[in-house]
């Protein structure tokens, strides 16, 4: 799929369209785009909960679910989840098979904060 860098305006495609995408459906809150109300992501009601393995539990959910809705070209395989200190928030690190590709892909971190809107 092919697509435009969300910051430079320039053509994307493949893995690097798949991961912009990625981050753009987990770090939209649900609610946030007028045309597409359920578009995005609830992990904006867990980042500030408690730093707890429940907490880890409830973003790895919240986060598969909007990629399985979202992002049909992305198999999930792994949700890794940090709290990096002194810092709000949570850094997330997506694994999963390219579908178009059957390739292995990793996002790399991808900062979720809260109040991003």
């Amino acid at each position: 799929m092919n697509g435009v860098n969300n910051r430079t305006g320039k053509r994307l495609s493949g893995v690097a369209h798949l991961r912009q995408s990625v981050s753009d459906i987990l770090t939209t809150p649900i609610g946030s785009r007028v045309l597409v109300r359920d578009y995005g992501s609830d992990l904006f009601s867990l980042v500030d909960s408690p730093r707890d393995d429940l907490t880890r539990l409830q973003i790895i959910a919240a986060s598969a679910t909007a990629l399985a809705r979202w992002e049909t070209r992305l198999k999930v395989t792994r949700v890794l989840v940090s709290f990096p200190e002194g810092e709000s928030g949570c850094v997330l690190d997506i694994e999963g098979i390219n579908k178009e590709t059957n390739l292995p892909v990793r996002t790399g971190d991808i900062r979720i904060y809260g109040k991003q809107l």
